[in-house]
Order: structure tokens, then C-alpha cells, then sequence
């Protein structure tokens, strides 16, 4: 028999469960997550650093966990929130268990837990700050403890998940034959920097494929510093949070805007925005799921979406600067941008998908043309 356990919404809402995972307490924002499959990308995401998931999708674990999928050097998330647990994994990949990956990450889980209730309770009301707790706990103490845990606005999540120095990747996607493609050889690469704000692998992996040499380095990196390094352009990662706090950030972009192509990705484009001087705001859930639909407005295709941000650009005071070029077909929300005259773009989804389909993908090339038409 499982331990009973409980998910407290700072709201007092009470949502009963039992424990999975690893024991003790977890606090964070919850959101929730629309894809059917991904978990393992999903908890490796830096993005979700303070929040803890909630899969509306019922069953979970069913492929387990293998080690290749990972799209971070840990679990990121806070805490797991599922439905129904899959005890028995089948997948020719698999190497362990949703379960004791969790365990050994730390990352305490909840399951048994009605999913659509709490995902419905979170678009009517907003996504909130909860705690999972054993059950015996008193909710109110529950509720107090929360009211003291920092919130996801005017929080720096960024400096808790960007590396500590430079490094160099070199490595493709994945390759059923043959695995995850090596370029450390190649030699007609262009040369790019990536500001590392919380990036995933599978972004680096696409540069590569790209025909990028990337150079990863952390979030504090100045403008004097990258250009020194002489790149061809700048890559602005995904990453977690508010980009208001990450100032230091948006003063280098500032800085580097004009000097060199830009593409900026997830919390790129944010950080982008607010180097041009648009304003940005928090959604009322976010958009977490890989099935977000997105419209090019220069061709009107509509492409199948990747997503994962609660906070969104407010491109109305910098119109006279760039161009809108995709918007949400949900919400009517950007979702990218680009420059009207300088060699710059960036979009709010994450064309690498990881997990989510692949539509996107040619946002990679499309960083190269712009590269290659400034030389």
C-alpha cells in the first residue's frame, strides 16, 4: 500500500493522492502539461524550475525512463503530479522506472490524483503555488507555509540552472542506427554563442545538425566577453521564470543587438523583447503541452507547437521596430518576432520539440540564412 499524500493549493484547495517518487515535501508553481508522452524531457526541462507538473494525460511511466532522453544534466522540476503510474514500463530503450528515477533525483511525485479536476480548477483560477505533503498534514499549516515561499514573478530562476562556465557541444540528433551524431571533426561550421539561460539539449543538438560549432555560456556572460569570442551570430535560449529579474541579461542582449544575427528561443525571445523596449506580462496558466497550434502570418501555415512559458511579450510599444510573424491560435498571444531592419528574429515556442512534433524544425536553417546573408 502506498502512502496517502496531499496537493495544497496556497488557494486552500485540497486534492488527495498517494505518494510516488521521493519522500518529503515539494513546493512550487503548479502547472499543467497536455502532452501524452515526453515525461522524461518534460522533468529534465530547465524551464520548469519552481513549478511542478501536473500530466493531464491518465497514465504515465508506461515507457519508463531510459538515459539518453534527458534534455538537462538533472531534473529541474520540483515536483510530479499524474494520474496513474505505469508499474510495468515496456520499451526496448527502457532502463528504469518513472518511479525510481524520481527517487533518485529527489523529486518527490503524487499520483491517484483526479488530474482533470486540478486542471480545471487551474484554468479557471489561475496557475498557483502548492505543496505536496503527507496526508496527515494540517492544510492550513500547509497554506501559511506557502504564503512564505517566494512566487514566480520577480524571481531570478535563471541564475539556478545556467552553467557555470563555457563549453563547447559538438553533438547531432539522435540516429536510430547509430545514436546521437558526433561533429567534433567538422571543420566548415559556422561559429555560434549560446546564452545559456536554462538551455535544452535537444536545442544544441538541432544547432549542430544546423552546421553550428556552438560555444555555451552562462547567463551573466557580458557583450564584451561574446564578442571577443568572434562568433558568426548569438543564440538566446529557453529557460525558466519571469525575464524581468534577469537584467544583467537583457543589458547584454541590449549590447549585442546590432552587432551580431540574433535568434532567440522560449525565454530568448522574452529577454529579446524587453532588450528592444516591448513590456512583458504573465499568462493567466501558461502554455505547457506539445500540441499548441501556431499561424505564420507572412505564409498562414499553421504549425504544431511545442510549448512551455507563463509569460508572454507585449510587442505594442516596439511595432515601429519588428514585425509580428506568428501568433497563437488559442489565445491570439506572439509567439515570435522579427526585426524590421536588423538581422534578428525569435519565436515563444520551442521548434526542437523534445517532447512535440517537429513543424519547426526549419527555424534552425532559417538562423543559418540570416547568419550567412550578413557575411
Amino acid at each position: 500500500m502506498a502512502d496517502k499524500a496531499q496537493l495544497v493549493l496556497e488557494d486552500g484547495r485540497v486534492f488527495a493522492g498517494e505518494r510516488f517518487g521521493a519522500a518529503g515535501e515539494a513546493i512550487g508553481e503548479v502547472v499543467f502539461n497536455t502532452s501524452m508522452s515526453g515525461y522524461q524531457e518534460i522533468l529534465t526541462d530547465p524551464s520548469y524550475a519552481g513549478q511542478m507538473i501536473c500530466m493531464t494525460y491518465p497514465l504515465i511511466g508506461n515507457t519508463g525512463v531510459n538515459f539518453e532522453d534527458v534534455e538537462s544534466r538533472r531534473v529541474f522540476a520540483g515536483g510530479f503530479i499524474i494520474r496513474s503510474r505505469s508499474l510495468i514500463p515496456s520499451s526496448w530503450r527502457v532502463k528504469q522506472t518513472l518511479e525510481l528515477y524520481l527517487e533518485e533525483a529527489g523529486v518527490p511525485g503524487i499520483c491517484e490524483l483526479d488530474t482533470r479536476a486540478l486542471t480545471k480548477h487551474l484554468r479557471e483560477n489561475g496557475s498557483m503555488a502548492g505543496i505536496i505533503a503527507a496526508a496527515g498534514e494540517n492544510p492550513a499549516d500547509l497554506v501559511n507555509k506557502l504564503k512564505k515561499h517566494p512566487p514566480m514573478t520577480g524571481r531570478d530562476l535563471v541564475r539556478e540552472v545556467t552553467c557555470e562556465k563555457p563549453y563547447d557541444w559538438r553533438q547531432g540528433t539522435w540516429r536510430l542506427d547509430s545514436g546521437y551524431v558526433d561533429f567534433s571533426n567538422r571543420t566548415d561550421a559556422k561559429n555560434i554563442v549560446a546564452m545559456d539561460f536554462g538551455v535544452k539539449q535537444n536545442i544544441l543538438r538541432l544547432l549542430a545538425d544546423a552546421g553550428f560549432n556552438v560555444k555555451v555560456v552562462p547567463a551573466s556572460t557580458s557583450a564584451e566577453d561574446i564578442l571577443a569570442m568572434e562568433p558568426d551570430g548569438v543564440f538566446l535560449s529557453n529557460g525558466p521564470g519571469d525575464p524581468e529579474p534577469v537584467s544583467y541579461a537583457v543589458e547584454t542582449v541590449k549590447k549585442l543587438i546590432g552587432k551580431k544575427p540574433i535568434f532567440g528561443i522560449c525565454l530568448g525571445h522574452q529577454i529579446l523583447g524587453l532588450a528592444l523596449g516591448a513590456k512583458t506580462y504573465k499568462l493567466k496558466f501558461g502554455h505547457h503541452g506539445a500540441n499548441q497550434p501556431v499561424k505564420d502570418m507572412a505564409t498562414g501555415r499553421v504549425e504544431i507547437t511545442s510549448q512551455n512559458h507563463n509569460f508572454a511579450v507585449d510587442l505594442q510599444s516596439i511595432e515601429d521596430q519588428i514585425v509580428p510573424t506568428h501568433y497563437n491560435l488559442n489565445d491570439d498571444t506572439n509567439e515570435g518576432m522579427a526585426h524590421r531592419e536588423l538581422p534578428l528574429f525569435s519565436v515563444q515556442y520551442h521548434p526542437e520539440a523534445s517532447p512535440g512534433p517537429h513543424d519547426s524544425v526549419y527555424l534552425f536553417d532559417r538562423f543559418k540564412e540570416l547568419i550567412e546573408s550578413c557575411v
